[in-house]
């Protein structure tokens, strides 16, 4: 039984890295997608031109090469899309099942909390995947 909580351990461990890896991703992939200037790779290309000091050719340049590497990146992704979905749904129920059962072992007021922060956990990591865009 150790083994297998380990296997799941690790398993969410490696959900969640590859998680934060998607959604960094795809927040560039989204922002230059839908043309957001106000954060994300707009404004940080926008940082980084500023402090290069770059000509309006190379940041130009720059701005090419990075939305090229974005549709690379999703080309990449978009054959594994459906294996990736499917372990998502499997990584959710696995999730949900730990969840419920770490609320077994609290109280009433110590579950509305940890409940409370699954929530706000589970609102600050969604961002739209790399994956979505495809």
């Amino acid at each position: 039984m150790d083994s297998s909580k380990g296997y799941a351990v690790m398993f969410l461990l490696g959900a969640f890295v590859a998680g934060g890896a998607l959604g960094f991703t795809a927040d560039r992939v989204m922002d230059v997608k839908h043309g957001r200037d106000a954060r994300g790779p707009r404004a940080s290309r926008q940082r980084m031109a500023e402090e290069l000091k770059l000509t309006p050719q190379q940041q130009a340049s720059v701005d090419s090469l990075i939305d090229q590497k974005h549709r690379q990146i999703v080309t990449l992704y978009k054959p594994i899309k459906p294996q990736l979905d499917s372990i998502a749904v499997q990584a959710r129920v696995v999730s949900d099942s730990t969840h419920a059962q770490i609320k077994r072992l609290l109280n009433a007021d110590q579950q509305v909390k940890l409940d409370k922060m699954r929530a706000t956990a589970w609102l600050a990591a969604r961002t739209p995947s790399v994956l979505d865009c495809l």
